[in-house]
């Protein structure tokens, strides 16, 4: 066992799981004999110093900013594991999807009827709910300004609770995250509508900090590929089945999805 005593832990995701990810360090921290420290940072993760300083250990974050930091610094974060979903549109995999959601209301029932609708999106740095987004006008060779407006949420339930009120028509929102708002308020389901499901996508992973001794990394994966009853009853509450193993190969999907835009001049929509 390394003699480190303390883990680090900074969640950049929705915070609509940050209590399962509590779960996840707090097992962690009885499994590895260490003490935990969780934070949900207020940052987006390229601009936030513990991430830029090196100065965490574990991370739960996104994909997409996962691979532009890894192009900027190169290995100094290692995916681990991944959340494996239970419902069958998962397959069995650690992947997810882009929803694509309007109001109930509307008379929107495709991605082509958005043309020219107002759009919002968490932020520019979100896979799902930019880049998979974007990567969907480019498949089609929808122009970059295919929707009318574009606004930024902020987060994602943020931009649902957009389209009930009527403040935008669309976002693209992350399956996971949108089903556990569909958990959480049941009553939301009356109110909006899925038009297209974009993906699959690699799965927001958990990721080790590369000055962390590689033993304590195989131990955190090893303890979370096998789960104590404690842990698997918080993950059946957010539909988790599993925890899988991954590595970079994993999202060099993503990388291509983000850098294709990049180079076609796709920077922003709208």
């Amino acid at each position: 066992m390394s003699e480190r005593t303390k883990l680090r832990v900074v969640s950049y995701l929705a915070p609509n799981w940050f209590w399962f990810y509590e779960a996840i360090v707090a097992y962690l921290g009885r499994i590895l004999a260490v003490e935990t420290q969780l934070q949900a940072s207020q940052y987006d993760p390229l601009a936030d110093p513990i991430l830029l300083t090196d100065q965490l250990d574990l991370a739960f974050i996104c994909g997409l900013p996962l691979v532009r930091y890894g192009q900027v610094v190169a290995n100094r974060l290692q995916p681990v594991v991944a959340p494996v979903m239970e419902a069958p549109r998962y397959q069995n995999r650690p992947v997810y999807f882009t929803d694509v959601i309007v109001n109930t209301n509307s008379h929107l029932y495709s991605f082509a009827d958005l043309a020219g609708k107002i759009l919002c999106y968490n932020d520019p740095g979100s896979n799902s709910g930019y880049n998979l987004l974007r990567h969907r006008l480019l498949q089609d060779k929808h122009p970059k300004n295919f929707f009318g407006q574009t606004i930024q949420s902020g987060f994602h339930q943020r931009s649902i609770r957009w389209v009930i009120d009527g403040l935008a028509d669309c976002a693209g929102i992350d399956s996971v995250v949108l089903e556990q708002e569909l958990r959480d308020c049941p009553d939301l389901s009356q109110h909006i509508r899925v038009v297209e499901s974009i993906g699959p996508c690699p799965m927001p992973p958990l990721v080790a900090a590369q000055h962390l001794d590689q033993s304590l990394i195989q131990q955190v994966q090893a303890a979370l590929l096998q789960p104590d009853a404690e842990l698997q009853t918080a993950m059946k509450k957010v539909g988790v089945k599993r925890f899988a193993s991954v590595d970079w190969s994993d999202y060099q999907a993503i990388a291509k999805i983000y850098n294709t835009a990049i180079q076609a001049g796709y920077e922003v929509i709208g």
